[in-house]
């Protein structure tokens, strides 16, 4: 299995890249080695569910560390302020339990329906010691005021649905890790910054869309 130093090794160019401040200094004060050590345990994990369960269809556990660990590392050092975070259809924990090991002190909620998948992050969330939620069923059935600062968005199936429900939860921002070419509209109410591309990816990018006017919003929970 990979080492803390192998995997940090591996997570090179998405955690430091050239990014715009206050985004740099915030990859400077992260607690780097608590975060590798922590990732170790969680590719762990992954393996040993992923034999019983399809958590993830990329089983090289180098791979695991790129596309999963490496994007979403890269998604949340574009946060910058963020007040609380919903990971849309989590699945096997990405972008949101990374972000989490990133931003501890960040309230995240993890979005699964799947129960075997939802199963599976809160024991990532009890082994990893997090404070996450794991709420395990579709958005759509959260309470009305249910609210979040910033929503993020990973491979979700039906992503044009679930970018629309998103704009009705999102207070502020709505996060969306993909391919440029399946890219979708930003909902009513948002508008796309230009695209970010990701470290070592072939067309992948980071869309951020920002609420134009924040009134009359339900407070958070």
């Amino acid at each position: 299995m990979l080492t803390p130093d192998a995997i940090a090794a591996l997570l090179e160019p998405y955690v430091r890249p050239s990014l715009p401040d206050p985004n740099a200094a915030l990859a400077d004060r992260v607690d780097w080695p608590r975060i590798y050590s922590q990732l170790a345990n969680y590719i762990e994990l992954i393996v040993k569910w992923n034999a019983r369960i399809n958590l993830t269809a990329i089983r090289d556990p180098e791979q695991i560390v790129r596309r999963h660990f490496g994007e979403s590392l890269f998604a949340g050092l574009h946060l910058g302020r963020c007040a609380s975070l919903l990971d849309f259809g989590s699945g096997a924990g990405f972008p949101g339990i990374p972000i989490q090991l990133l931003l501890p002190e960040l309230p995240i909620t993890l979005a699964e329906s799947r129960s075997r998948k939802a199963a599976f992050l809160r024991e990532v969330v009890r082994t990893l010691g997090l404070s996450t939620e794991v709420w395990a069923g579709r958005v759509e059935t959260m309470p009305p005021a249910r609210r979040f600062d910033t929503i993020a968005l990973r491979a979700v199936d039906g992503m044009d649905a679930a970018i629309a429900e998103a704009g009705r939860r999102a207070d502020r921002r709505i996060v969306v890790l993909g391919a440029l070419a399946n890219a979708t509209d930003a909902p009513a109410g948002f508008e796309f910054d230009p695209p970010i591309p990701i470290p070592e990816s072939i067309g992948g990018v980071l869309l951020i869309a920002s609420r134009r006017q924040q009134t009359n919003l339900i407070q958070r929970d």
